[in-house]
């Protein structure tokens, strides 16, 4: 049996739902069935019960994950030790994020450097003006984005991070008084433009062009960094929203974050430069995979 076919038995055995375990392994429903089909036919016994609405583990199901998990963890220990053995002491990622999500990503930067002891993560700041850069350049190894990312020369690894949004809006605004706000309301105000630099399919993923309705809502005037986005609303001259983490962290006199419950959740990722990629980069992959993402 091959490796990734027991990681599809072990993970099916485990959601017991074939859909979510071909996205979490990122391949069809129908590589899923092909490798349970072979695996039962190899055995000469069902590994599971399936009907249209309910999927368990047989006898012999059940007998075969608790061996397999056994063979599976120790092979996974196993290259650990030799991966980290091959990326040697004093290798450090440089790792772009906004604002304080770093401190948020704790439980991954600890398993990373615990994992591969010598190794550590050194964070760097980026902005929603110009997200790519960085990578391109080779400032940073690897940035923790908001998705989608589609750049063609980007490849975007395992979700982090992932939370809800708000809306900053000036304490004098008539949405502060109501305490909420929807994605309907942004039609009925500025928000804030993020310049050329940043592929407007980005920026609309976290400040959409149109509402639910199809109302157009109006963009202007400039900002690049977080600080100068909460200026412009303390003034009054715009809304904007952002992150709920930006609310965690700051509480800047004269602007109030409210929830926008119709807003969908966001997600960010590990995104690094394709041709850039490493031993290191791959292994902090890894580590997010196996740790899945962190909810703000």
């Amino acid at each position: 049996m091959e490796l990734r076919d027991i990681e599809i038995f072990l993970t099916l055995a485990e959601e017991l739902h074939f859909g979510r375990t071909a996205a979490r392994l990122h391949v069809s429903q129908a590589r899923v069935s092909q490798a349970i089909r072979q695996q039962e036919r190899r055995i000469g016994a069902a590994l599971f019960e399936r009907t249209s609405r309910h999927v368990s583990l047989t006898p012999v199901g059940r007998r075969l994950q608790q061996d397999l998990q056994q063979v599976h963890d120790l092979l996974q220990e196993a290259l650990a030790r030799a991966e980290a053995a091959g990326l040697g002491a004093g290798q450090t990622l440089r790792m772009g994020v906004f604002g304080h999500a770093g401190y948020e990503l704790r439980p991954l930067t600890d398993a990373f450097r615990t994992r591969y002891p010598g190794s550590d993560i050194a964070f760097g700041e980026i902005n929603g003006s110009d997200p790519f850069t960085s990578l391109r350049t080779g400032e940073h190894d690897v940035n923790v984005l908001w998705l989608p990312v589609l750049e063609p020369d980007l490849t975007v690894g395992p979700t982090v991070l992932t939370g809800r949004r708000v809306l900053a809006v000036s304490a004098a605004h008539p949405l502060a008084e109501r305490g909420t706000a929807s994605l309907e309301d942004l039609a009925d105000n500025r928000v804030v433009d993020f310049g050329p630099d940043a592929p407007e399919y980005w920026v609309a993923s976290m400040v959409p062009t149109r509402t639910p309705q199809g109302r157009r809502i109006p963009r202007g005037p400039v900002a690049k960094t977080f600080h100068e986005i909460l200026s412009l609303v303390a003034s009054g001259n715009c809304v904007h929203p952002l992150g709920e983490i930006a609310a965690r962290y700051h509480s800047p006199p004269g602007i109030v974050f409210l929830p926008v419950p119709d807003a969908p959740d966001l997600q960010w990722a590990l995104t690094w430069r394709s041709t850039a990629d490493s031993a290191a980069v791959r292994a902090l992959a890894r580590t997010a995979a196996d740790i899945g993402p962190i909810q703000l």
